[in-house]
């Protein structure tokens, strides 16, 4: 199992103005930095929460189909394909007929529709692909719980540039309650 991003959001979830003014930051001498800031705490948002924050497509390549097809990136807006290689070499479509999508769970799931089986594919990898889009929307559509998880995330690399920060007679103060966050956002796999 696969994924593979084929087309990128747009935008970040919140502009690099946003997050200067959350740092206090009134100079364009960091603007570089900040902006990769925004980029990485985006990208771990969506590792740890297995969200697709700004909406993009992508595919899931599978080397069969299993009884349930589970889309990792939530919340999933559409399905645009699911094909098959079948046994001449040949990329064959289905129709939106014979599947169903539940986007409404978290992960979605699409399975066949009632009286359908899935159609066989050759067997070797990589012979089934699930073209699907993901994401909130737009950055206003993205959850303030997320955004607001991101400017901590940016205000502590921003501030803290090593691995390790030594605070007063070598102490570490920990902030477990801010990756804490992003736990009501959490897509569950099984």
């Amino acid at each position: 199992m696969a994924y593979q991003l084929l087309s990128t959001p747009v935008e970040e979830p919140i502009s690099r103005e946003e997050a200067k003014a959350h740092l206090r930051v009134d100079f364009s001498d960091d603007d570089a930095l900040i902006s990769a800031l925004i980029g990485a705490s985006r990208q771990y948002a969506e590792m740890r929460t297995c969200r697709q924050l700004i909406t993009a497509r992508w595919r899931l390549t599978l080397d069969s189909f299993p009884r349930s097809i589970k889309l990792d990136k939530s919340p999933v807006a559409s399905v645009t394909s699911i094909q098959y290689l079948d046994f001449a070499g040949i990329w064959q479509t289905m129709p939106t007929s014979d599947y169903v999508v539940d986007a409404s769970t978290e992960p979605a799931r699409i399975t066949p529709v009632f009286g359908k089986i899935w159609p066989i594919p050759v067997p070797q990898i990589g012979s089934v692909r699930i073209e699907f889009v993901a994401g909130y929307g737009d950055a206003s559509a993205v959850p303030e719980g997320i955004k607001q998880w991101m400017k901590l995330r940016i205000g502590s690399m921003y501030e803290h540039r090593a691995e390790i920060e030594i605070i007063q007679r070598a102490q570490m103060v920990e902030m477990p309650f801010v990756d804490s966050l992003l736990d009501p956002f959490r897509v569950v796999t099984f």
